[in-house]
């Protein structure tokens, strides 16, 4: 297996736009900047890939061919409704298929690079469109590429594909598309939907029928921070991951746990986030000889977390993590200000937080993340043979 690793990237990706809306192609923008301004995509073994658009015979693999239809034709139908499409979620825009297509592509490519042993690790920065369904669009996504993804490994001849998706929003369209699929095990660590779009990702949510235990969710209570958050994540994810035996590790990255993000209640860091690309990067090392595919996904403080959040996702991707005390560089700081003016542009790639955390234990009074933990524990692990109330487990 070759060590390099692969970044899927073309400017073309920013055209995936839907206006005047949170998910603004200009957080991906300011991220590569940000990763080549600190030399990341410059280093020995890391690889430029431009993708292609997927086609139709991927496409369907997870979509329905009438909803692919619906996506071409809405733009040209000023009276189009249906599919989720047309909503203030997912608007409608100029080329929705043609640039959809691309992001799907993009992820795949990254997928194939690692399974086909071209690149130790891959990512699809602007990809982890994770709401997407089969048959409609959701949550300011269209096409699903992680499960588009997936599915291709599948076809590729993949047997044991992990999932973890550590965006603030719960995973529901890539954990819906492969419920029945043994072959696949999703992992989502999210606010809890009591509180937060989808409204879905409950502890009992475990697979379908022919694949129990093949879906994991994991929901914190709002307010939860950097050291309950890893807390959390090593009580239940190191744990699942290691009893199925992944091949291959593919990761949904959304960077809305921050406390600056405006669409969500997590308090989570840069610094902490970073500790969680570091943590996701030593599973596949261990489990998947080094196989990881990276997306990013949400992220909503355009200028101000995801630039620095998934530049270290880049850096942990392709060898040596950038230190948080780092400067960003005064010209990255210029473009962002005239991007985004009056936003606040960060001085250092980290918020100066720790983010060490207690290890989980079943004793004592837990607090709303340990009862949180607890909760999936006992509602999985005895499906993979694990004691929920052992922290050795």
């Amino acid at each position: 297996m070759a060590d390099d690793t692969v970044v899927v990237w073309d400017e073309a990706l920013l055209a995936y736009d839907l206006g005047d809306h949170p998910l603004d192609p200009v957080r991906v923008e300011l991220t590569v900047a940000l990763a080549r301004e600190l030399g990341v995509l410059d280093r020995p073994g890391v690889r430029l890939v431009r993708p292609a658009p997927a086609d139709e015979a991927l496409l369907t693999r997870v979509h329905r061919p009438d909803y692919l239809d619906a996506v071409r034709a809405a733009p040209h139908d000023p009276f189009f409704s249906g599919y989720g499409l047309g909503t203030s979620d997912n608007p409608v825009f100029e080329g929705m298929h043609e640039s959809s297509a691309l992001v799907a592509g993009a992820t795949v490519a990254a997928a194939e690079a690692v399974w086909r042993g071209e690149a130790r690790r891959a990512v699809s920065v602007a990809g982890g469109l994770h709401h997407a369904m089969a048959g409609r669009a959701a949550g300011f996504c269209v096409y699903n590429d992680p499960a588009v993804a997936i599915a291709r490994l599948l076809d590729l001849g993949a047997e044991r594909i992990a999932y973890v998706d550590v965006d603030v929003h719960h995973g529901d369209g890539v954990q819906q598309i492969f419920w029945d699929e043994p072959r696949v095990l999703t992992v989502s660590v999210h606010e809890t939907p009591l509180a937060l779009f989808p409204g879905t990702g409950f502890p009992d949510e475990t697979g379908g029928p022919a694949a129990p235990g093949s879906a994991v969710n994991l929901p914190l209570p709002p307010g939860t921070d950097d050291a309950g958050w890893q807390r959390a994540f090593h009580a239940v994810v190191p744990s699942v991951l290691r009893a199925f035996r992944p091949q291959v590790l593919l990761t949904q990255c959304g960077a809305d746990g921050h406390r600056l993000d405006p669409l969500a209640d997590l308090r989570l860091s840069v610094d902490g986030q970073r500790a969680t690309y570091l943590a996701l990067r030593a599973l596949a090392d261990e489990l998947c000889e080094g196989r990881w595919v990276a997306t990013g996904g949400g992220g909503y403080a355009l200028v101000e977390v995801v630039p620095r959040a998934w530049t270290h996702l880049l850096a942990v991707a392709t060898g040596d993590p950038v230190d948080p005390a780092t400067l960003t560089p005064p010209a990255w700081r210029a473009l962002a200000a005239a991007r985004r003016p009056g936003r606040e542009v960060p001085l250092r790639m980290g918020d100066g937080v720790d983010p060490a955390y207690e290890p989980w234990q079943p004793t004592g009074e837990p607090d709303a993340v340990d009862r949180a933990v607890a909760a999936t524990r006992r509602s999985v692990f005895p499906l993979f043979g694990l004691d929920p109330h052992d922290p050795r487990d």
